[in-house]
């Protein structure tokens, strides 16, 4: 797309800012990043434990479960199977090899967060190709100096490139999002798969077509319509007119029809096969649905600046700067992937970090384009910004620790024993080890920018990428026994397990009351614990709270009941579990 005389780049950079970002400081990063908090803990709840379950139940439930998403017996009808199919393959491939080094389960839950490094793979392989292509072309090209010293053009699209990739790492919002066993990471990688290809498509489109087919099916087998929907209207936007894709509109007849196809293998048998199921999955569909609510936009604002910080306003930046380039592919082509899940989340029921996630990668290709735009004084400042900001993060994170293991200062040390009641702490020495190393490796970064004063573009975005993660390897070798301790069911399920085996029988059902569905997959996949939807069953394990049941609510209004078993996590102060066994009239 040819770049109208009228028009001058706002983009103006020397070579000197360009330099080559060494590539294994990118690769520890993404290591670092991706590795730290997803292994050695239990699974949480809700999505990350429900995903677990679906897993689990494919592999040992009989019947339509390995088909279609259930948690134990329960239809889980929402979302897709891929992210099952995914995690299912893998237990069962690599279960046995860690069982050869840990316990069974431990074995199982540790083969079901690999696919979550060939998520991240996919999505930060395809952001960074996706951003390098873009900034190679004519549009984005920095002002022609008058003699002479400004970037190649491969340096400029490589400076951008690694800019997206810091600042999707840097992304608060995503980072615990991509260590679930969920489906967030699944579809935020589709996503940058369909971006990758909408920008592949402009120079090879037979070879993006497919990919894009390839991404849309992903996105709809993850996520059903309430993912695939605003990135296939994204990609039709993409092809707008007076964009540089609109020549290559016939192509998306391969994408569309290749995505339909898959779809359809997957939904043709389910449809035939799982009615009940698939009945359940529409009214999924058309329950998330709502008009507009003022108090939910509301909401919407609320949290989305803190879910896309540090991007969001690099990226509004960008569209303003290259506001006369709106329909330049490095604008409108992440412009499009940003504002169809925007409006999306408008007309939900009840968005939250799942939906929220499909805004992460558009906004960091946009805020990395606005970087060159940037004046020299506004990148000091957010050099200095991610230098206060995360030295002070993790600062507070050692204070805690300290705190918490040696009681002072006093009143951060009682608000964390409120929080972690019965929570024996101790000191794993690897984990200090390594939250030392990585506190170190904050210093030398710091102190690198104080004293060599790189003129790279990208230093602010491996400050504010470098601090992100080391403040999450902090809280994830510091804190991860007292968080473990807080949300892992473990100790719970097997109270409940063991109480089930002693006094119910091996004929007696037991049906759920008020039972959430991260406690049911939870107690699933600790224990195998099932419960029956039947009416009939004597025995009842009901959630409540404590509140209730100091007020004297009773669970079972009118009846008459033996308390089997009573419990609850340790540190819990929400939610209880009764037994219950109801007696005779």
């Amino acid at each position: 797309m040819a770049a109208p005389e009228n028009r001058s780049t706002p983009a103006r950079l020397t070579a000197p800012a360009t330099a080559k970002l060494p590539r294994l400081y990118l690769l520890v990063l993404c290591l670092v990043y991706i590795f730290a908090g997803l292994y050695f803990r239990d699974p949480w709840k809700t999505d990350d434990v429900v995903g677990l379950a679906t897993m689990m139940s494919a592999l040992n439930e009989p019947g339509l479960a390995a088909w279609l998403p259930q948690v134990g017996n329960l239809a889980h009808a929402q979302d897709g199977p891929l992210t099952m199919w995914t995690g299912a393959f893998f237990i069962w491939v690599f279960s046995p090899l860690f069982a050869l080094f840990t316990t069974p389960l431990d074995a199982v839950f540790a083969s079901s967060r690999l696919p979550n490094l060939l998520w991240f793979g996919l999505m930060t392989g395809s952001v960074w190709y996706a951003t390098y292509l873009l900034g190679r072309r004519p549009e984005p090209q920095p002002l022609p100096l008058p003699f002479g010293g400004e970037p190649t053009v491969k340096a400029y699209g490589r400076m951008i490139a690694d800019a997206a990739l810091l600042l999707i790492l840097a992304t608060a919002g995503i980072m615990w999002r991509m260590h679930e066993t969920s489906e967030v990471p699944a579809i935020v990688a589709f996503q940058a798969l369909a971006f990758y290809s909408v920008v592949r498509m402009l120079d090879r489109p037979m070879s993006g077509a497919v990919t894009l087919g390839l991404a849309l099916a992903g996105a709809f087998l993850t996520r059903g319509f309430i993912g695939a929907l605003p990135i296939a209207l994204a990609v039709l936007c993409a092809f707008a007119p007076q964009s540089a894709l609109r020549s290559q509109l016939r192509w998306l007849v391969i994408s569309f029809a290749l995505a339909i196809g898959i779809a359809l293998l997957w939904w043709m048998p389910a449809r035939h096969f799982g009615p009940y199921w698939v009945e359940h999955w529409w009214l999924w569909h058309t329950e998330s649905l709502s008009l507009p609510r003022p108090t939910q936009l509301l909401d919407i604002f609320r949290d989305l600046p803190w879910f896309l910080w540090p991007t969001w306003p690099f990226a509004i930046m960008a569209v303003w700067q290259w506001r006369s380039w709106l329909k330049s592919p490095h604008i409108w082509f992440p412009l499009m992937f940003a504002l169809w899940p925007l409006l999306t989340l408008m007309f939900l029921a009840d968005p939250f970090e799942p939906e929220y996630s499909l805004m992460a990668v558009p906004f960091a290709v946009l805020a990395a384009f606005a970087l060159p735009t940037l004046r020299r004084g506004a990148v000091n400042s957010l050099d200095w910004f991610a230098v206060m900001c995360f030295s002070l993060s993790a600062a507070t994170v050692w204070l805690g620790w300290v705190a918490l293991h040696a009681g002072w200062p006093e009143q951060i040390s009682n608000n964390i024993a409120r929080q972690t009641q019965g929570y024996e702490a101790h000191i794993s020495i690897p984990a200090l080890f390594v939250a030392v190393a990585g506190t170190l490796a904050w210093v030398a970064l710091v102190r690198w920018r104080l004293k060599h004063r790189p003129a790279a573009l990208w230093r602010g975005t491996v400050l504010s990428a470098g601090g992100i993660v080391t403040t999450w390897l902090l809280l994830v070798t510091l804190w991860m026994p007292a968080l473990d301790f807080v949300r892992s069911y473990r100790s719970v399920s097997a109270e409940l397990a063991q109480a089930i085996n002693l006094q119910v029988g091996p004929n007696e059902c037991i049906r759920p009351l008020a039972l959430g569905l991260g406690q049911r997959a939870a107690f699933y996949a600790f224990n195998g614990l099932k419960f029956s939807p039947s009416g009939e069953c004597r025995v009842v394990l009901v959630q409540t709270s404590p509140q209730a049941l100091e007020e004297g609510y009773p669970p079972l209004p009118g009846q008459s009941t033996q308390l089997i078993w009573q419990g609850k996590r340790p540190a819990e102060r929400k939610e209880n579990f009764l037994l219950l066994r109801i007696l005779p009239q």
